[in-house]
């Protein structure tokens, strides 16, 4: 058994205050709170409380699968959009692979070499 678990769990005393006071009454608020660290207690089943996550405040519906963690793993800080594929890499993904034919290839395989010029495409 380690230490922390000797010790218990830790939440902030102001954060374990309003919602023993929400708890006493019957009105449901939503609870602000700063504490990411505070862990979550059976207490807080079934309260919402705003999680900041740096820039705004993420409301969290407490249930119990919830309990034993902290607030701050359900208000995530960083907004992950996805990895980007450069220009040049989606290019090289568009062209045929080494083993292909070439694209404007003539069909004997030969160089590819004479014939008549598009339409349009003429000389200066």
């Amino acid at each position: 058994m380690g230490r922390s678990l000797k010790k218990g769990p830790f939440i902030d005393t102001h954060l374990l205050e309003k919602v023993e006071v929400m708890n006493r009454g019957a009105d449901k608020k939503v609870i602000k709170t700063w504490s990411r660290r505070s862990t979550i207690v059976p207490e807080m089943v079934g309260h919402t409380l705003a999680v900041h996550n740096g820039k705004k405040f993420i409301p969290v519906y407490i249930t119990e699968n919830m309990v034993g963690h902290k607030l701050g793993e359900f208000a995530p800080t960083r907004l992950f959009k996805g990895h980007t594929t450069k220009v040049s890499e989606r290019a090289a993904a568009a062209a045929p692979g080494p083993g292909a034919p070439p694209a404007g290839g003539t069909a004997g395989g030969g160089t590819g070499g004479g014939g008549a010029k598009p339409a349009g495409a003429g000389g200066a």
